[in-house]
């Protein structure tokens, strides 16, 4: 048997080129004579040679002319010790080639129930749609990734819009408590001036207070002098007018009574009005602390204020980024998404191509087998035929040559 790597035509030793493609693989090389038909045919026309070779052979041992008389005669045995070389040459190739054809046979079925399983293989749509259903499922779960990342960023996007709101309620608050501070503010600075409106105006009271007693004085003061002079003049006029005198002594007293009791009720006064005035002090004084308080709470709430934009303003900033990145990671997811999908699609198309291609050529492959297995089944089937009849024919010849031996054999020896 020829090599598996050089070419079937007989007589050629060329290398057989490799091939990529599926399929049978080549047996001839690439010379565009050397075809499985021509090799048929140029097997057939060497083997018809060699018969007919053969067939001369053994028709000129057959056929050659009697000894002449002259010759000596054989001897007796002498035919029987000439061998039948072409009987048994033709049995012996007989049997080369029935064992020869019963290899090719046996590698002929190996290799067409390995080609059936390999075709099988191929054009199963069980195999193909499991290939194709894997390549779907890697497709669902690339999607199904795209989908968990875009999910993730539109959780990120809903965290940072509630940081968002949360931080837009924080700076309400934090505006609203600046209003309430600043209406403290106002409150206070109106309690203040109402203070001091009502300190002027209790000072206002003291000082009219003040000038009542001083003129309640001056007009005791005067009284008092008058009466003085009076009681003066009276002591000086003591003989002349005793009566008067005392009498009018006694006025004086109870003038002077009268003085005394207004400059006591004016001291009573001023003492009211001074405890009114330390009333007012003090409450004054309690203002400016209120207002003071007020001040720094103000303050505070001012700073608070300031904060709280700081903070609102950094949280609006971070929402903002984090909006931003949110926003980037769902393009992101969305790219990546569309690209899983068309990758998908890609794939999908493709397997079905190639599945497609796959059929075609298994198909084809599968002909193609069946076609090199039919012409080699009939080819084997010639063969078979011819070797039958060669066989018979040797067979034949065989009898023929034996019966003559023995018809050599039972002739009576020729006098010398």
């Amino acid at each position: 048997m020829a090599d598996a790597n050089t070419c079937n035509f007989p007589g050629c030793d060329r290398p057989v080129p490799r091939s990529s493609s599926p399929g049978r693989p080549p047996e001839y090389c690439d010379l565009p004579e050397h075809t499985r038909w021509r090799a048929w045919r140029e097997r057939q026309r060497i083997q018809q040679e060699a018969e007919a070779e053969a067939a001369r052979a053994a028709e000129g041992e057959g056929g050659a002319a009697p000894p002449s008389p002259a010759a000596p005669a054989p001897p007796p045995g002498a035919a029987a010790a000439q061998p039948a070389a072409p009987v048994t040459d033709a049995r012996l190739r007989a049997d080369d080639l029935l064992r020869r054809f019963a290899v090719q046979s046996d590698q002929l079925s190996a290799t067409l129930a390995a080609a059936t399983d390999a075709f099988r293989t191929m054009t199963d749509p069980a195999t193909a749609e499991a290939q194709v259903e894997a390549a779907r499922l890697d497709a669902d779960r690339r999607v199904a990734g795209a989908d968990a990342a875009r999910l993730e960023a539109e959780n990120r996007r809903r965290a940072a819009e509630a940081e968002r709101a949360r931080a837009e309620e924080a700076a309400a608050s934090a505006v609203a408590a600046t209003g309430a501070a600043e209406r403290m503010a106002d409150t206070a600075i109106a309690a203040r001036d109402a203070a001091l409106t009502d300190r002027d105006a209790a000072l206002e009271r003291a000082r009219a207070a003040a000038e009542e007693r001083d003129t309640a004085l001056a007009e005791a003061r005067e009284q008092v002098r008058t009466a003085r002079a009076e009681a003066e003049r009276a002591t000086a006029d003591a003989d002349r007018r005793t009566a008067e005198a005392l009498h009018r002594a006694e006025q004086a007293e109870a003038a002077r009574e009268r003085a005394e009791e207004a400059g006591r009720s004016a001291e009573a006064e001023c003492a009211r009005l001074r405890e009114l005035l330390s009333a007012e002090q003090r409450s004054l004084q309690d203002a400016e602390a209120r207002l003071e308080r007020s001040e720094e709470r103000l303050s505070a709430a001012r700073s608070e204020a300031e904060e709280a934009r700081a903070r609102a303003a950094a949280a609006e900033s971070e929402a903002a980024a984090e909006r931003e990145r949110a926003a980037a990671e769902l393009e992101r997811s969305r790219a990546d998404a569309e690209r899983a999908r068309t990758l998908a699609e890609e794939e999908r198309a493709r397997s079905r191509a190639e599945l497609e291609e796959q059929r075609a050529s298994a198909a084809a492959a599968a002909e193609e087998a069946r076609r090199a297995a039919a012409d080699r089944l009939a080819a084997a089937e010639d063969a078979r035929a011819q070797a039958l009849h060669r066989a018979e024919r040797a067979e034949a010849q065989l009898d023929d040559a034996l019966a003559e031996l023995k018809r050599l054999r039972s002739r009576p020896p020729r006098p010398e």
